[in-house]
């Protein structure tokens, strides 16, 4: 399926006079990758008055005729997405196919003059986001990322809460994502593709490797082919939050350790990681294990919700993507030198020790406990609008830089810095051969082609 520059460039500028949909117009949507995810933004995409499903497309021939289902088959099926970009029906594509996928087709559909919503995380490696942004900016298209949390209506309140000071400085952050999916998912034999696979496009720009049952579906995401592993498939959810709640950009530094230590199958990210960012005065630290303990580690804290952890002066704030709550410390009076967790039974300055909190307790849930639906609605608008969205492309990049970095730093076992301006890892020759990855031909030069 080789495509050359000419043939491609020359196709979707043909289609690429996209209109801008107006306040009262419907926007065309097609969808590229109809997996789980996939299928769950179809459920929510036609839910929206405003909203026509008018293509799907997938590799694998059953997703298609499934997703064809759920739009009361009027969408039209395409098994290559680059059909799909061509088709002058389509204003904008949600991108949901694996992760070593995000950014050329996002790239192309920026150049098809498509509006896209892509998933997390955007990137397989550091620059395809700068790839991505420049893409947007230059073709002038919204492009959204699936970082759902942003959209929760609980959201501002917890911005306020940080900026109205009742937080006090926050210093350090934490998050965690444990599960157990012990003994892991067994080592199968290659083998063929199942019937209906396109697998040659399925593989795409990564390198070629013989089909077997684990690369492929959600198992892709244990191999680092096209995948970053649970670092930047959960990680990206909770460091996008962090972003989002403190205004941060790129990390200066990352250090990660961990390992595949447990599970016993043929895959090759880590079940067990943990990260260290600093953000210049913020200690952000990320914990993940896939072979024992509980969904969300509490890390000891008085809060009830589990989520991104921000732990300040004055109390304690805990925001996961549906809800925020926070506990305020108690504020000790400045003229007892004792502080009660440590006053000895009957000492004389007892009675003066009075603690009172600094805040009054507060707590919100969204008006969704996982906003996929708001994220969608919000895309949606953007498209209408113009504006950027509140998970732009910019924000994605920033937020796949972190786990980026952290994954580089467990795989060379150092300490990394890095250079936000000049987007490379400060004196680390071997880090920054790493932050890009060669795509396979054809996919290569069709890169080449966008990016000149």
């Amino acid at each position: 399926m080789p495509e050359s520059r000419r043939t491609f460039l020359g196709a979707v500028t043909a289609a690429g006079y996209s209109r801008i949909a107006g306040a009262n117009e419907r926007v065309r949507v097609g969808f590229i990758g109809c997996g789980l995810i996939g299928l769950r933004h179809i459920e929510d995409f036609r839910k929206l008055p405003d909203v026509a499903l008018t293509a799907v497309c997938d590799v694998y021939q059953p997703r298609v005729e499934q997703a064809r289902q759920m739009c009361a088959g009027a969408a039209k099926p395409y098994s290559d997405f680059r059909k799909l970009l061509e088709d002058r029906d389509v204003d904008a594509v949600v991108v949901s196919t694996p992760d070593h996928w995000h950014a050329l087709q996002t790239i192309m559909a920026c150049a098809a003059g498509k509006d896209v919503f892509v998933e997390k995380p955007m990137t397989l490696f550091i620059r395809e986001g700068r790839w991505m942004v420049n893409a947007a900016r230059r073709h002038k298209r919204v492009v959204c990322v699936g970082t759902q949390g942003r959209s929760g209506t609980h959201i501002p309140g917890a911005m306020e809460l940080v900026r109205s000071g009742a937080v006090g400085k926050i210093h350090s952050v934490r998050f965690s994502a444990y599960r157990n999916i012990m003994p892991g998912f067994g080592r199968p034999a290659d083998t063929d593709p199942p019937p209906g696979l396109d697998y040659d496009l399925w593989l795409g720009p990564a390198p070629k490797r013989p089909y077997n049952p684990h690369r492929g579906l959600y198992h892709f995401r244990w191999f680092w082919d096209y995948s970053g592993g649970q670092m930047t498939n959960l990680g990206a959810h909770d460091l996008d939050l962090v972003h989002c709640i403190l205004g941060l950009r790129a990390p200066r530094t990352a250090y990660s350790a961990g390992g595949r230590y447990a599970l016993q199958d043929n895959g090759e990210t880590p079940d067990t990681q943990d990260a260290i960012w600093e953000y210049g005065g913020v200690l952000v630290e990320g914990s993940f294990r896939e072979a024992g303990g509980s969904r969300r580690a509490s890390f000891g804290t008085a809060a009830s919700l589990a989520g991104v952890q921000f732990i300040g002066t004055q109390g304690l704030l805990v925001v996961s993507r549906g809800a925020y709550e926070f506990v305020p410390d108690l504020k000790i009076a400045p003229e007892s030198a004792i502080p009660p967790w440590s006053n000895p039974a009957g000492h004389p300055q007892a009675a003066k020790i009075e603690p009172k909190p600094y805040a009054e307790p507060k707590s919100e849930k969204s008006a969704s406990p996982e906003p996929i639906d708001l994220h969608a609605r919000h895309f949606i608008d953007c498209v209408k609008s113009r504006r950027r969205p509140v998970s732009d492309v910019e924000d994605g990049h920033e937020v796949s830089v972190a786990c980026h970095l952290a994954n580089l730093s467990m795989k060379l076992g150092r300490k990394l810095a890095w250079d936000s301006n000049k987007e490379e890892v400060i004196g680390d020759r071997e880090a920054n051969a790493l932050l890009e990855r060669p795509y396979r031909k054809p996919w290569d030069s069709v890169l080449r082609s966008l990016l000149a």
